[in-house]
């Protein structure tokens, strides 16, 4: 019985692999700087936490809006329509670019708004030109995406890899030069390790680009755009599936948003403990971003081919491999709860010992309850990415929104300030709402490809 499943395993590995190790290297930006801040003092850290926090709303948008350009591309190279696939890209790529700036001026707007959310006023003054360098950032970052989504519609994901890894090199190096002041470069603290991240996702867009257009494949798709000739039919078909798509990861990141701030205001070691865990679990999450990206190709294409039996067998072969492989990072988070905290605290540093050694005690505990809901996070993620391949994306919006803001915030709001649980209870809040959204979103994936193969 599970062999019809299990021998997909191998090319849904290698399809998903160099998309969940660029995913990663996303990632391991944010990784990277947490672990070089955090050399800096508990303070620091629980600034970029903020910092980010705005930062990540905005690319939650941005990113999922750029998702819709990956199954319109499946779709036109399982069809074989080539000028539709580089429709959705040029289309995609103004959509994406005018986005970043909007979300970029947005932040801009928001910023104001540190100085009214009960947040340590040390961690406030920190992390407010922090922002402004970061949020630029998203300008490049989202263009990017609309890059990623393209080369991943076509099957390709190992170019956006690669552009992902030098920019982690890039990030990497000038954090130590410009956080610490190595080499006799100036001593920025965290303003440096803004500089790297908004420097690396520069070179991360035109790295990618320059692979594209220098690939026989894929260089008429990427060159000679005629931006001046725009199609409503096309802007319109973008706007359709990428504006729920890009709400149904805004309804999530919020809700991991709203932890970090309600963390903030139990204090600036629970928001660094908290901002620990969230990286920590963001990192396993990326396997299955990787994973629902192959869901969605795979179900894209089946969809142009217009084999549903054949679409769903393969899509739950997905599901099922994810399965495995989350329980395999739940009991990792298990087994290592308390060490996996220690990379990112100095316990020797004398000066901060008191507050180091508080924030790692608390991520552990947190890393308990994100042990258990990495099984819920990824499955969700996966038949999301499904569900997007079939072009099904207004329903699934409204499932997440009932799953994180009317069932996982109300609940993380309550636990986590009004009961001695705190922290935890904040976390005890994502897992319900991460559990509803994937029970939930299995419910409407079964539905739809039992209907189709009906028909």
């Amino acid at each position: 019985m599970f062999q019809q499943y299990t021998k997909e395993f191998r090319y849904n590995a290698r399809l998903a692999a160099p998309v969940i190790l660029g995913m990663l290297g996303h990632t391991f930006v944010a990784f990277a700087d947490n672990v070089m801040v955090g050399q800096l003092g508990t303070a620091e850290l629980a600034a970029v936490s903020l910092g980010n926090s705005f930062v990540f709303v905005a690319m939650s948008l941005g990113i999922g809006f750029s998702t819709a350009i990956t199954p319109l591309v499946a779709e036109a190279d399982g069809s074989g329509d080539k000028v539709a696939g580089k429709n959705a890209l040029k289309h995609g790529l103004v959509l994406c670019t005018i986005l970043g700036l909007v979300l970029f001026g947005i932040i801009l707007l928001a910023k104001p708004l540190m100085q009214y959310m009960d947040q340590p006023e040390e961690v406030v003054q920190l992390a407010i030109p922090y922002l402004d360098i970061v949020a630029f950032s998203l300008v490049p970052l989202i263009m990017f995406q609309a890059f990623k989504q393209f080369s991943e519609g076509l099957s390709q994901t190992k170019y956006p890899m690669f552009a992902t890894v030098l920019a982690n090199v890039v990030n990497i190096i000038l954090n130590y030069l410009l956080i610490f002041g190595a080499f006799g470069f100036p001593k920025l603290g965290i303003i440096g390790a803004a500089i790297g991240t908004l420097m690396a996702r520069l070179i991360m867009l035109f790295f990618l680009w320059y692979l594209l257009k220098n690939r026989k494949k894929f260089h008429d798709f990427v060159t000679g755009f005629n931006f001046r000739r725009l199609e409503t039919k096309e802007v319109r078909k973008i706007i359709s599936l990428g504006f729920p798509s890009a709400l149904q990861m805004f309804f999530e990141v919020g809700i991991f948003t709203a932890a970090v701030w309600l963390s903030g205001v139990l204090g600036k070691n629970p928001q660094a403990a908290n901002q620990i865990a969230l990286n920590l679990s963001s990192m396993t999450f990326m396997f299955g971003m990787g994973l629902g990206v192959a869901a969605m190709i795979r179900v894209g294409n089946q969809k142009g081919l217009r084999n549903f039996t054949e679409l769903r067998r393969i899509a739950q072969s997905i599901f099922f491999m994810t399965l495995l492989l989350e329980i395999v990072f739940a009991a990792l988070f298990l087994l290592g709860r308390y060490w996996f905290p220690t990379l990112y605290l100095d316990e020797q540093d004398l000066l901060n010992q008191a507050d180091n050694l508080e924030v790692i005690a608390l991520a552990a505990q947190l890393l308990l309850v994100a042990a258990v809901f990495q099984i819920s996070d990824g499955l969700q993620v996966v038949i999301l990415g499904a569900l997007r391949g079939l072009q099904d994306v207004k329903i699934p919006t409204l499932i997440t929104f009932i799953a994180y803001w009317v069932i996982g915030f109300p609940l993380s709001f309550y636990l986590g300030l009004y009961t001695g649980l705190k922290s935890i209870g904040i976390w005890i809040g994502l897992l319900s709402g991460l559990t509803a959204s994937a029970i939930m979103l299995y419910i409407r994936f079964n539905y739809m490809t039992r209907r189709l193969i009906a028909t």
